[in-house]
């Protein structure tokens, strides 16, 4: 190169679309939100290349139970309405329930969040919604990752990802087992389509061409919006149930996610029983009678799509079920009988009729 040939100019990683500075600032904004999540067990902070959880002296013989998930394309909504707060909360919930299922108490959380370009308050609002739902499950959020991709995705867009890991004694831990023909499904109610459904949901949506700011149901007087209805986060179950798991001697149970009612039970029903599912102890809450309406949807369409207004069941003997249901109650969460566990043949084990 001669001398008077001009050297290109120094890069920089900003200059490669990553704001190592934004980056840090998100670190510091987080650091309250994510300490109030701490639990006695948690060793350290923020910052270390691995999070540390002591579990010595907890449990006699423990099994550890780890579930990972995302939140589908509801997020694509929350991005076009901008509602960035509560994504988060769906992000534990599909997580730690599915974790609860087998008995276990969810003891941390790590989250990933990706993003072609690092906003810094739809960043804290995200983790925010992922710190209050850590909050609710009684789960320490103890690491996660923050990635700014240029390129990746396309401007305003993230992803999001969750690992959650919990223990259960080994003696006390669900596995079917226990279920025997004659007993109940007690179907708990959720707060809408959770996480699940939302590309069909989109479709009709789009289909439809629905203000999302509408009223979701006028004749009864509220405000909810068919936004509020559809952005509405997961329900966590953790602390409701596991003081459930206590009082109420629990046979199995389910976590209502994608595959809805007829695929998500049969899951921790063992060979040769089966289920039987009541329709008219199905009523459709206002938001999924909104989406059948509008998306011209047959009931076996809604059913192993949408959770159908119960996000969580219980499985249990009869005689348990009123104590059952006051408990859940007094944790504000309405329940109800749904169906029976039978003897089934293997080409039959769900019937909703």
């Amino acid at each position: 190169m001669s001398q008077t040939e001009s050297r290109p100019s120094a890069l920089t990683y900003r200059d490669a679309g990553v704001d190592i500075d934004a980056g840090a600032t998100v670190v510091e904004r987080i650091k309250p939100l994510v300490a109030r999540t701490f639990r006695k067990e948690v060793m350290g902070g923020l910052g270390g290349f691995g999070a540390l959880f002591e579990l010595a002296g907890r449990y006699r013989d423990p099994v550890l139970v780890s579930g990972t998930d995302g939140v589908g394309t509801k997020l694509k909504l929350a991005q076009q309405l901008g509602r960035h707060d509560a994504i988060g909360i769906d992000l534990v919930g599909m997580c730690v329930n599915d974790v609860l299922v087998q008995g276990a108490e969810p003891l941390f959380f790590l989250d990933y969040f990706a993003t072609g370009k690092l906003d810094v308050d739809t960043t804290v609002a995200v983790v925010g919604g992922i710190a209050r739902g850590c909050e609710l499950a009684g789960c320490a959020l103890i690491g996660g990752e923050t990635a700014e991709m240029p390129d990746m995705y396309p401007p305003g867009e993230y992803d999001l990802a969750g690992f959650c890991v919990g223990a259960v004694e080994k003696s006390a831990l669900l596995d079917g087992s226990k279920l025997r023909a004659g007993d109940v499904v007690l179907g708990i109610a959720s707060s809408g389509p959770h996480a699940n459904g939302y590309s069909l949901i989109r479709k009709i949506l789009q289909r439809s061409g629905s203000p999302l700011d509408q009223p979701l149901n006028p004749a009864d007087g509220r405000t909810v919006t068919l936004a509020d209805a559809l952005l509405a986060p997961t329900t966590i179950y953790v602390k409701p149930i596991l003081d459930l798991l206590t009082q109420v001697d629990v046979h199995a149970m389910a976590h209502i996610t994608g595959g809805g009612l007829t695929e998500n039970i049969i899951r921790v029903v063992p060979r040769g029983l089966g289920l039987a599912l009541a329709a008219s102890a199905l009523a459709l809450p206002p938001v999924f009678e909104w989406l059948r309406e509008h998306g011209n949807l047959a009931p076996t369409e809604m059913w192993r799509t949408f959770n159908c207004g119960v996000g969580f069941t219980v499985l249990l003997e009869a005689a348990e079920v009123d104590r059952a249901r006051t408990l859940l109650a007094g944790h504000g969460l309405a329940s109800q009988v749904i169906g029976l566990v039978q003897a089934a043949s293997d080409d039959q084990r769900v019937r909703i009729e």
